[in-house]
């Protein structure tokens, strides 16, 4: 009988300062490079939009070139600041603008291990496959 060799599960916690002095090109390398090392990734803040585009292009062109990769998974968990004053929200607005959005968190994961990530106001669920 063959052992079948088991593989742990990597979540790796990625503060925004990790990635905060790299430009848009370096951040989503590094990011693709632990998600084909099969790690999920929380990343304290958000990347920019153009980031979160740039990566899902790239995760879809390597579809079919790189054995056993199938995309991502990725969800955006953000903080809700309508309860929040105006003075706040233009101070957390200057805040964003200097040194990036880290009121929120990101995760994201290889494809082959998240089947899916739900989220709602109170919690975060990562399905994962079999």
């Amino acid at each position: 009988m063959a052992d079948k060799k088991l593989k742990g599960l990597t979540l790796e916690f990625m503060p925004y300062s990790e990635i905060r002095d790299l430009n848009s090109s370096e951040r989503v390398k590094k990011i693709l490079k632990e998600i084909l090392d099969n790690r999920i990734i929380v990343l304290q803040g958000r990347l920019k939009a153009e980031e979160e585009t740039r990566l899902i292009e790239d995760t879809m062109a390597m579809i079919g070139h790189i054995k056993n990769f199938k995309g991502i998974e990725l969800a955006v968990i953000a903080s809700n600041n309508e309860n929040n004053g105006l003075g706040r929200r233009f101070g957390q607005g200057i805040a964003k603008m200097l040194v990036g959005d880290t009121t929120a968190m990101t995760i994201i994961g290889p494809a082959s291990i998240v089947k899916e990530i739900k989220k709602n106001p109170k919690k975060i669920e990562l399905l994962f496959k079999n």
